[in-house]
């Protein structure tokens, strides 16, 4: 279902492209302004990894160095039929973890030294298994589109703001309208960010059920949503927002509204979710 959940989503990112691109400046408008997200997001998706894990301030760790998290890692990555990720340590008392690579191949999986104290084997396993189902879902590469299509519609967005500022038209007639220079400024942007943030959280249901596959426990997958939740709240974590979505609980606090822009889906419906497993 999230599944198809998700490509419903990108198809509606796409539809939204494809109609503001023709309404502001037609086909070359579009394949310009899609040409430009694609070069930026092409160097994200190949660097994402690097860029990923040099912002949250990561450190590879050897097998001698940490031979349980090791021997945790490379049992969940037989399971799940992956190589082994590289294993990274986050020098943080806030209890999270993260996984970033373009592909399974070039993979990694990150931890604070907070969950390292804070959970039991068991729990661990869980939260690792669910970063190695962000992987073997290719979530990186999905979540690397949504981005191209985000980026290129407020690009968009920015080519009306300069067309309504200079009174300049598209290459039809339709191009110089107000009204829709006027939406693709203002209504696009947020629509599209809004699309892409539900496709992240999504993409998190599918990782916990592979998580709990992989690990054969959802029970403490569970119960390490649970304490993660709770110790993010009272011992809140600085993170670049651009990283937040990484994280398998999201590390920034807010309010009702803030729900809304999450990347993150209700800890309380992903419990659930686990528990009728």
């Amino acid at each position: 279902m999230n599944t198809f959940k998700t490509f419903i989503l990108m198809a509606a990112l796409t539809g939204l492209f494809l109609v503001g691109g023709q309404a502001l400046a037609g086909q070359q408008g579009m394949i310009i302004a899609l040409g430009l997200a694609l070069a930026l997001n092409f160097f994200a998706y190949w660097n994402s990894d690097k860029l990923a894990l040099a912002m949250n301030k990561a450190r590879q760790v050897s097998n001698e160095e940490s031979p349980e998290l090791h021997r945790i890692v490379e049992t969940l990555s037989q399971r799940a039929g992956l190589p082994k990720p590289k294993v990274y340590v986050v020098d943080n008392p806030t209890p999270n973890a993260f996984a970033t690579g373009r592909n399974p191949k070039h993979a990694a999986v990150a931890v604070t030294t907070g969950i390292l104290q804070l959970l039991s084997r068991q729990e661990l396993e869980g939260v690792l298994a669910h970063e190695l189902g962000h992987i073997k879902n290719r979530d990186i590469l999905i979540s690397s589109i949504a981005a191209v299509m985000a980026g290129a519609i407020s690009y968009l967005a920015t080519m009306a703001q300069w067309a309504m500022i200079f009174g300049g038209r598209g290459n039809n007639d339709r191009g110089g309208n107000p009204l829709v220079m006027l939406v693709m400024m203002i209504v696009a942007p947020l629509a599209a960010a809004l699309i892409q943030m539900a496709i992240s959280r999504s993409r998190e249901y599918l990782a916990d059920a592979a998580g709990a596959e992989i690990s054969g426990n959802a029970r403490s997958l569970a119960g390490a949503l649970q304490k993660l939740t709770t110790y993010n709240k009272q011992i809140p974590m600085k993170v670049n927002p651009a990283s937040a979505q990484m994280y398998i609980v999201n590390p920034l606090t807010g309010g009702q509204l803030a729900r809304l822009f999450s990347t993150h889906p209700p800890v309380e419906e992903r419990i659930r979710r686990l528990m009728a497993m």
